[in-house]
């Protein structure tokens, strides 16, 4: 008994025969696009302009012809007399050569004024009905590209953070609908990429806390205890800095991404009160390392977050006391208000920073030199967030070389 042989499966998948778009394209030439709209309502403006033209020039020159032939003279009585003050010299003579040369002088004379008078009369229409042309040009052409405004509105209103915006625009199926649903596509890729960024940050922060929260409380309850050998003490406290180190990672990473997006929910901040919050907070650090802390603060308020406006001068004065000179080191924190904008400005005294370094300062985990690697000066994020932070305030910061070694950090913020 014969088998049939088994057949092998394709090795290439089977094409569809059926295109779901298919059905819902229309024939190019029947779409409404915004050429065939424009050359529709610019093609009929112009035949409807060149109608009315030609009536006007029509009736103008049916007067001028009307005017240009009528005789100058008339017969009254068996005497002539001037219709009009074109031949008033045609009275009185009396051969009839020279009455024709008066008549046909005084009928030239005629059709010449009447036909200033046409020309003169199709002027000013030509003149009116351009600006008639002009202003419903205009008008169309507002109403034509109207869907671009309605698309640059929402355009900035995302730009805003607010991507939950939609264009949603209604209408022919022409181009600037097509870029429309393109960009609402786009909109809504986007805002469930950034919704799901959140929720992966706010699974993270709790994922991330929750053990190392645990690991320091089981080194804090061993090295509270008395009877524990001194080999055992030291491991303890140096798995507990380590611990901490990793715990100002992972806050300065989930701060970092969270500061990555516009402050929406902005409030008055007032940066010398923020600035001198930092020193109180750093003042403790600084007198151990015998930094001194000066500067005037003068009152700048902007409209902001003010925990986030705190951190970038928390940050700025960190680096500014950590990264110092061993002997009669100083910080200087100063704030004022010019030109509608907010200036935060920490300098310092330290090592000397070539320029050509300074744009690295502000990479996350990038540090100028070795000695800036030490375990106690933080993890290299304090400089990212607070470029980050700025630029969510719509503001910048900027980093220049002091002359004789150390930095002079510059915030501009917006009122």
């Amino acid at each position: 008994m014969a088998t049939t042989p088994t057949p092998l499966p394709p090795t290439v998948p089977p094409k569809p025969s059926w295109d779901p778009q298919a059905g819902s394209r229309q024939n190019p030439w029947l779409r409404p696009t915004i050429r065939i709209r424009l050359t529709l309502l610019y093609g009929g403006m112009f035949l409807i302009a060149g109608v009315v033209l030609l009536t006007i020039i029509y009736l103008l020159a049916a007067q001028a012809l009307h005017v240009g032939n009528e005789l100058p003279f008339k017969l009254v009585g068996g005497s002539v007399q001037p219709t009009n003050n074109t031949c008033p010299e045609i009275i009185g003579q009396s051969s009839p050569d020279q009455f024709n040369a008066v008549l046909n002088t005084c009928m030239k004379e005629q059709r010449q004024l009447a036909l200033d008078g046409l020309l003169r009369r199709s002027l000013i229409a030509l003149l009116g009905l351009s600006v008639i042309a002009f202003a419903f040009g205009y008008a169309m052409a507002g109403r034509v590209l109207s869907p671009l405004g309605r698309i640059t509105r929402t355009a900035r209103q995302v730009a805003g953070s607010d991507l939950s915006r939609r264009i949603e625009l209604d209408g022919p199926d022409d181009e600037l609908k097509e870029l429309a649903d393109t960009f609402d596509e786009m909109l809504e890729r986007l805002d469930r990429a950034f919704t799901a960024q959140q929720r992966f940050v706010a699974n993270a922060s709790h994922e991330l806390r929750t053990p190392l929260a645990i690991n320091r409380t089981l080194l804090e309850v061993q090295l509270s205890d008395p009877q524990a050998s001194p080999e055992l003490t030291q491991l303890g406290k140096t798995l507990l800095a380590t611990n901490e180190r990793s715990e100002q990672l992972v806050e300065g990473l989930l701060l970092l991404a969270r500061s990555d997006n516009e402050i929406v929910d902005r409030k008055p901040v007032d940066l010398a009160e923020v600035a001198s919050q930092a020193l109180e907070q750093v003042r403790a650090e600084a007198e151990d390392k015998g930094v001194e802390l000066r500067g005037q603060r003068a009152p700048a308020v902007v409209q902001g977050n003010g925990v986030l406006l705190e951190r970038i001068a928390l940050n700025l004065v960190q680096n500014a006391v950590r990264y110092n000179v061993a002997q009669d080191g100083w910080v200087e924190v100063t704030t004022e208000s010019r030109q509608s904008q907010a200036v935060l400005v920490v300098a310092n005294t330290g090592p000397v920073i070539p320029a050509y370094e300074m744009d690295n300062i502000f990479e996350p985990f990038r540090r100028l030199r070795t000695e800036r690697t030490g375990s106690d000066k933080g993890v290299g994020l304090g400089l990212s967030i607070a470029r980050s932070v700025a630029r969510a305030h719509g503001g910048r910061i900027a980093a220049e070389p002091r002359e004789g070694g150390g930095l002079v950090m510059r915030v501009v913020l917006p009122v």
